[in-house]
């Protein structure tokens, strides 16, 4: 896939175009699924998959069906997650219309959690056997209060720190990144550390974004905006406050280049010498490629090191409606493009870090190095990363919306538009309001 445009928060191009959102987008319909002809005395049946962006499974749809001669694969497919969650919605709304298998990103599954009667127990299907190859924390997201799995894991984000060696180097800062992992042990050290460099390299910020830190530090609370019932915390959780204020503490101090991430200027500013550090998922080791070309190329590099512990930024499920028609042959398909073997495939097509513990094993992934960045072991870096991601995180069914209201307000702090006791508490009363509404409405 290509990942940079994945996890961008922007919308794009339908899965579907609006006059086929009850019965094109649909799974395995009348005209197409049990009764459209036989492959020897196999009923034809097709299955449809959604999609957004890429997830660079062209490959494997006809490998699939080489194995499967009566399965026939169409995918319907949206470029960003913006309209593809709309679709979804209207689909599942409407109580027709959604496909056989429905693509889920991580950080918007949670509202679906809250009506898994809408999608198959994927236990029934052998998911219970299954649970071992994933992750503990990535088979946790998809699980409910009650043990419910509607979720197969495709590929995960976790974090460590880039940074730029020329920069630390002109800071004073050790540029080895065993040396460099060792400054970074929890979030307070991370800040300290940028104070330092300030000091000696005022003309350039310590990271990218107010923002993008926000959101590596609150994926790190167990609670961010929700209780384990669901309920909205505000102001009732300390740690969320904590994390604000370490984050608008580090603004005032000048840690933050206040680059809008996506924009022209974050674009840009890969090619100068704006900024020092980022929190850095694997897939954006390609973004920061891409954007710095020629002029980073020797200068960035990755330490096996992310404050406080752990962080995931990224990645998806499968998951089968009880709207399919054939549940049983959709969950066999997601079963199998989300196995080991498949994921290490997909990983060294477009990217894809595998959330699944076998692909850990293979050469291909483990020994993988990045000569962009210095010949980093982004291979076994990310595999040490991703183990170190916590159990599992609660997130409510409006946890996106809220985190939305919060990220906003934090962009105003940032660029000096709000105090920040003021963005905290516009966001606290309108993220209430938003914990409030009836879910769906």
């Amino acid at each position: 896939m290509r990942p940079s445009v994945r996890y961008r928060p922007v919308a794009g191009l339908l899965g579907c175009a609006a006059i086929l959102l009850a019965t094109a987008c649909g799974g395995s319909g009348a005209d197409g699924a049990s009764g459209a002809g036989r492959a020897g005395d196999q009923p034809q049946i097709e299955l449809t998959i959604a999609t957004f962006n890429e997830f660079g499974y062209d490959d494997l749809y006809a490998e699939y069906e080489a194995q499967h001669p009566n399965i026939k694969i169409v995918e319907h497919h949206a470029n960003t997650v913006d309209d593809h969650v709309k679709n979804l919605d209207a689909n599942l709304a409407s109580g027709a219309g959604l496909a056989d298998i429905e693509a889920m990103e991580v950080s918007w599954i949670y509202k679906y959690l809250a009506k898994a009667d809408k999608f198959v127990d994927l236990r029934q299907y052998g998911g219970d056997d299954l649970q071992s190859r994933w992750l503990d924390w990535k088979v946790a997201g998809a699980t409910t209060a009650d043990g419910k799995i509607i979720g197969y894991g495709t590929d995960i984000g976790p974090e460590a720190i880039c940074y730029r060696r020329d920069l630390f180097a002109k800071a004073g800062l050790p540029t080895d990144r065993a040396a460099v992992a060792k400054l970074f042990q929890d979030w307070p050290s991370y800040f300290a550390a940028g104070r330092k460099f300030k000091q000696k390299v005022p003309g350039s910020a310590w990271y990218d974004s107010a923002v993008l830190t926000w959101e590596a530090m609150r994926n790190q609370l167990i609670q961010a905006y929700y209780s384990n019932q669901d309920r909205f915390l505000g102001d009732e959780n300390p740690l969320l406050r904590k994390t604000w204020d370490q984050v608008v503490a580090g603004s005032k101090d000048g840690l933050s280049a206040r680059l809008p991430a996506w924009s022209d200027a974050w674009n840009a500013a890969f090619r100068t010498d704006k900024f020092a550090t980022m929190a850095c998922p694997g897939w954006l080791l390609g973004v920061i490629q891409d954007n710095a070309g020629n002029y980073g190329k020797g200068k960035w590099d990755v330490a096996d090191v992310f404050p406080g512990g752990g962080g995931n930024w990224g990645g998806s499920y499968l998951t089968v409606p009880v709207q399919s028609p054939e549940p049983e042959e959709a969950a066999k398909l997601a079963a199998w493009l989300t196995a080991p073997e498949q994921q290490v495939k997909v990983f060294k097509k477009v990217g894809s870090f595998p959330s699944t513990l076998d692909a850990y094993d293979d050469p291909q992934v483990k020994a993988q190095v990045n000569a962009y960045f210095n010949n980093a072991p982004v291979g076994k870096i990310f595999i040490d990363r991703a183990r170190n991601v916590i159990l599992k995180q609660h997130k409510g069914p409006r946890d996106g919306e809220i985190n939305q209201i919060f990220s906003a307000a934090l962009a105003r702090v940032d660029n000096g538009k709000q105090s920040a006791d003021a963005a905290w508490e516009q966001a606290l009363d309108q993220a209430d309001k938003v914990a409030n509404t009836r879910a769906g409405s």
